[in-house]
């Protein structure tokens, strides 16, 4: 889940500044990045004013570029989205070259404060090489272009069958054949073996790019953007992580018993009682929601599973769309016909977010936001299907990006992504230099504070679930639910940053890319792939962030900030009782609140925006333990004798793969 305030598929995120700007007037002087230079005489305060005109002026085309890059994927928009960011990296350059001007002088807050986003703005940090920067800017595109497209085929002639992401996670989500699963996971993780050299050559370019701008490597960069120093920044992680940590040992106590009472002591987990990396419903085991059939504590216990009820909406939305057509009709309208119910379902979905946050006070959306908007997969070209948002001109035009499906999964995935949405309207009347989240943590936790306020008895309101039962089993049950998506997530959303702090800094090497991510993924959340994966294979790139380019620490951040701002929002929502019970679903004080909070964009340190709402100025889990209090109390009960926690450094052995011999990754269309 990515939110875009630039350049999507080259990471210029909201924790991003943006693009560059060539005037539509007569050209003035160049530098040697064919970028304008800085008129004479001009004060710090002047700079800044010129820098938000610039990049106000030029930001439609360059996300433009971007959204066409991600949602028509070809030579031509990949062409042009790389020629864009290469235009906006230059530009780039050239300001921090211009803003070196100012260094000591006397300024203003605010001018100082811009600078210093100036410094950190792409998560790409270009070289001043122009050779080197098209270079990195060709390798960025074409590795989101290989993701994007990635197909994994298996058979031959008449009987080959190709499926795309989508396809295999529905696989993870639904199958409990053991050897099916892990065909499907294999098979995804075939599109990203030959991203392996692209991504090599990518580091050293980016690392180049950031030891012109005076740090030590792109790590030592993104651990730079939250106003403590990249030292302290790895410190915080780790603070939080341990408060945390015991929670998580519970719950994958808990899924390793259930594993092996499903598929055997043997399959049920992989040597070192980690967990089997294919078998946990999700492509990456960063939620384990899907596997619900499996670790649900009381199945005869009343739970909010909505997926039912929204592909009920769905085949009823089809029906509909088929009466108003009746007779007979060609395999291409009926396809058509499902296309279109397809659509109507997701816009449906959509509107009942859209109203949670119209409920606390906030605007709708622009009718341009219904009109441009990527609701659902085209049946007749390849798509980004990674669910973002995007900020396309600063002044209204948002939109988001899936390709929706009516399952639980989707539905709350839509509320997260118009958490951003909702986050650029609020603070587009921002200089563009602030038009960004207090930092990136904060952006992705919006939507899901809201995710945290859909109660059962919300769910109840809205008619996707029926009267629920009140009694321990039907709140443990719940709490489950919930766990399996949040805490679940809490290693996962560490380790991918560490992987690549390590890749940044040199102390992973090229040669062992492959091993060092499996290594952090036992150490972290304790999964393991049920057969070697070697060097041959690229895992780390069968996860979009990484071709992608986004810092992923953000997740993590995000995942203890929205129970801190879920508890400072039930408290002036009134709420009394339990935290786990409050749903803020129509509270305007709340919505206020809230909104004051997004208005203040990246304009003052995160940590004043922080107090201002929670009264607090640090990141603290302790809204974590308290929301899973009752979960945890009873996960230790379940776990009472049982052999917990796992051995990080157990490898699995050699093993064949459960795949057809015939097997065709396809890693991108080529126009």
């Amino acid at each position: 889940m990515k939110h875009v305030r630039a350049l999507l598929a080259l990471s210029i995120t909201a924790a991003v500044l943006g693009l560059g700007g060539c005037k539509k007037e007569p050209t003035p002087a160049t530098t040697s990045t064919g970028a304008p230079a800085a008129p004479a005489g001009e004060t710090a305060d002047q700079f800044i004013a010129r820098v938000n005109e610039e990049y106000r002026r030029m930001y439609p085309e360059m996300t433009a570029a971007q959204w066409l890059s991600s949602t028509y994927i070809n030579d031509d928009s990949q062409l042009l989205s790389a020629k864009a960011n290469e235009r906006y990296l230059a530009q780039l350059n050239a300001w921090i070259e211009q803003a070196k001007r100012f260094e000591g002088q006397q300024m203003s807050p605010e001018t100082a404060r811009a600078i210093q986003l100036l410094k950190l703005g792409t998560a790409m940090p270009p070289p001043k090489d122009p050779a080197k920067l098209e270079e990195l800017t060709k390798i960025a595109t074409r590795m989101e272009g290989m993701y994007g497209a990635g197909t994994y085929c298996t058979g031959e002639g008449d009987a080959k069958q190709c499926r795309q992401l989508g396809d295999l996670e529905d696989v993870l989500r639904n199958s409990r054949d053991y050897d099916e699963q892990l065909q499907a996971w294999q098979g995804w993780h075939t599109i990203s073996k030959p991203m392996r050299q692209d991504y090599t050559r990518f580091v050293e370019l980016v690392n180049q790019g950031a030891r012109d701008m005076g740090f030590a490597d792109t790590g030592e960069m993104w651990r730079s953007g939250y106003d403590m120093t990249p030292a302290e920044m790895a410190t915080e992680t780790d603070r939080l992580w341990g408060q945390v940590k015991p929670l998580y040992e519970q719950l994958h106590c808990y899924a390793r018993t259930r594993l092996e009472a499903k598929y055997g002591a043997d399959r049920g987990h992989v040597a070192g009682n980690m967990l089997p990396a294919h078998l946990m419903g999700n492509m990456w085991q960063q939620d384990w929601g899907n596997l619900w059939d499996i670790l649900a504590p009381y199945p005869n216990a009343s739970v909010p599973e909505i997926t039912s009820a929204l592909e009920s909406q769905y085949r009823a939305t089809q029906e509909a769309q088929l009466a108003k057509n009746p007779g007979k009709r060609s395999t291409a309208e009926l396809a058509q016909i499902e296309q279109d119910a397809r659509l109507a379902s997701a816009k449906l979905m959509t509107e009942r977010a859209q109203d949670f946050y119209t409920s606390l006070g906030m605007q709708k959306l622009p009718e341009s936001y219904w009109g441009r908007t990527q609701f659902i997969k085209p049946r007749d070209r390849d798509v980004v299907c990674h669910a973002s948002a995007w900020d396309m001109n600063m002044s209204g035009d948002v939109r988001t990006k899936m390709c929706i499906k009516p399952n639980e999964e989707d539905f709350t995935t839509i509320y997260h992504e118009l958490g951003h949405v909702y986050y650029y309207l609020a603070y587009n009347k921002l200089p563009p230099l602030f038009q960004q989240g207090a930092h990136d943590g904060f952006h992705e936790a919006i939507g899901d504070t809201i995710v945290l306020a859909m109660t059962p008895k919300y769910l109840q309101s809205i008619g996707l679930a029926g009267e629920q039962q009140v009694s321990e089993e039907a709140l443990v049950n719940a709490q489950m639910r919930m766990a399996l998506a949040k805490v679940a997530f809490l290693p996962f959303g560490l380790m991918i940053d560490r992987w690549r702090w390590g890749v940044f800094d040199g102390s992973i090497k090229p040669a062992d890319y492959n091993k060092a991510w499996w290594e952090l993924k036992a150490k972290y959340q304790g999964v393991a792939p049920s057969t070697a994966r070697g060097e041959e294979f690229f895992d780390p790139g069968a996860k979009y962030h990484v071709p992608g380019n986004t810092p992923y620490t953000r997740y993590f951040l995000s995942h203890v900030l929205q129970f801190q701002f879920y508890k400072a929002l039930c408290d002036a929502s009134g709420h009394q009782g339990p935290l786990y019970e409050c749903s803020f679903y129509g509270s305007k004080e709340a919505g206020a609140r809230f909104q004051a909070m997004l208005s203040k964009g990246a304009s003052q340190p995160w940590q004043k925006t922080l107090k201002e709402l929670t009264g607090g100025e640090k990141m603290d889990a302790s809204a974590v333990l308290e929301y899973f209090g009752p979960l945890q109390t009873w996960l230790k009960q379940q776990n009472e004798g049982k052999t917990c926690g796992w051995q990080a450094d157990a490898t699995p052995a050699p093993a064949a793969p459960a795949t057809p011999a015939a097997e065709t990754p396809k890693p991108a269309t080529q126009g």
